[in-house]
């Protein structure tokens, strides 16, 4: 069968890079196996989650090339989970517990104190029902938690091979608030075993958790998907992202002027078995990717790495796909793609090209370092029409009648001719600039 898997982002800030890997890795699998990829919003948090943060998990994954297959918001469901919920009670694996949190921690305290895992003792399972009655009365709103079987859960990881996880260790989990809403955990099972869910892809923070959900799925009578945990991006440093702090957000990469394609590398094989390098598209990617051969060390993912691989892709690119782009800068039509050609060999960021369009279209004020050679370079300055020889017949001209060569020669032409002491070559950007604007550069002019 072929796999469904999923994405279920919370729309509570914008995506970082961290969230594109097992956005990415979700869909690269769906691919290489002849998949489908579900986009799920977990908005159950109902006082973060907001509209704007929706749509900006829609156009993050847009840029990134993420075409879902499927969609849904957990927030149309609340009734599937409600459902859900009453089974669970009525089997007796869901009930009611009154400690504050206060109380809670106090108990956490006593339990280390003596020695023991500061684990939930199940006091809320001997209560009775006088009792009960009576803490509400007092207005204590029950939170309800999920009865755990003592017994180790194992399955075979996608990513980290034979993995346990052992559930006597564990509290029972608290999978409804005393506000009546639910914590990820319920929604997120309900969700995929109605959806079909068939692989669940995610980081290795959700280890422990899946020892709970797979007694929920049983418990549920549902499927139980196979599950693939991966390390988790950090930053250069080692520290943590997080969508709270902005760390490297999709977009800021992208009003940065990053490529896709570069930072979907880069989230993808950092922490893997394959070199990092630029891959261009995801059908390309998806061949590369084997969970299985993903580091169980944290990947960390360096902006320094980020730019390298950036200038590499964008070296590459051909004409079609930037025109759009160099239109928005400004470039003539009739231009666009001679200019691509001479300077895109020197950019790290396509919209780079938007500050060499402006040395090539002026004005730009000359910088006359060596005044008799630019003498002799304005009075042999070619006729147009120029192309890509004139630049080599003029300076050989040039340095037969001056001697000048090598750096004497190129750098005054460069400094007269742009401002600046490097850029693309010359030979590229002389015929943009034309002849009439390089003469009266040459002659020291601003134009």
């Amino acid at each position: 069968m072929a796999p469904l898997v999923r994405f279920a982002p919370s729309p509570t800030g914008y995506l970082h890079i961290g969230n594109a890997r097992p956005a990415l890795l979700n869909l690269l699998y769906a691919r290489a196996q002849g998949g489908r990829f579900l986009l799920r919003l977990d908005d159950t948090d109902r006082e973060r989650s907001t509209a704007e943060f929706a749509r900006a998990v829609a156009e993050d994954l847009a840029w990134l090339g993420i075409e879902p297959d499927l969609h849904a918001r957990q927030s149309d469901r609340s009734a599937e989970h409600d459902a859900a919920a009453e089974r669970l009670k009525a089997l007796g694996r869901l009930y009611p517990c009154y400690e504050t949190q206060e109380e809670l921690e106090r108990r956490r305290k006593r339990q280390l104190g003596r020695g023991l895992p500061p684990i939930y003792d199940r006091a809320a399972l001997d209560l009775s029902a006088d009792q009960r009655a009576a803490l509400e009365a007092e207005g204590r709103r029950p939170h309800w938690r999920f009865k755990l079987d003592a017994r180790t859960i194992a399955w075979d990881d996608l990513v980290r091979g034979p993995a346990h996880v052992d559930c006597a260790s564990l509290s029972d989990p608290v999978l409804i608030r005393a506000d009546g809403s639910y914590l990820y955990t319920l929604p997120s099972v309900v969700d995929d075993a109605a959806f079909g869910i068939t692989h669940v892809i995610r980081g290795e923070d959700h280890v422990t958790n899946t020892g709970v959900q797979v007694q929920i799925f049983e418990a549920l009578g549902a499927p139980v998907p196979v599950f693939g945990h991966h390390n988790l991006l950090t930053t250069a440093d080692g520290a943590g992202l997080s969508k709270r702090l902005g760390h490297l957000s999709l977009r800021s990469l992208r009003e940065a002027g990053y490529e896709p394609a570069a930072v979907r590398s880069l989230a993808v094989l950092t922490g893997s078995a394959e070199s990092v390098r630029a891959v261009a598209s995801l059908d390309e990617l998806a061949g590369l990717v084997d969970l299985a051969h993903i580091s169980r060390a944290p990947a960390k993912f360096d902006p320094q790495e980020l730019d390298g691989l950036n200038a590499r892709l964008v070296h590459a690119l051909p004409f079609p796909e930037v025109e759009a782009r160099l239109a928005a800068l400004g470039v003539p039509p009739d231009r666009a793609e001679a200019f691509w050609a001479a300077v895109r060999a020197n950019l790290g960021k396509v919209a780079e090209a938007g500050d060499w369009w402006r040395v090539v279209s002026g004005p730009v004020a000359p910088v006359i370092a060596d005044p008799a050679l630019i003498a002799a370079a304005a009075e042999t300055l070619p006729p147009e029409p120029y192309g890509p020889e004139t630049w080599k017949a003029w300076t050989t001209m040039l340095r037969e009648r001056t001697g000048a060569k090598g750096r004497a020669l190129f750098m005054p032409l460069r400094l007269a001719l742009t401002g600046l002491e490097h850029g693309p070559d010359l030979a590229g950007l002389l015929p943009l600039i034309g002849r009439a604007r390089a003469a009266r550069r040459l002659a020291g002019e601003t134009a």
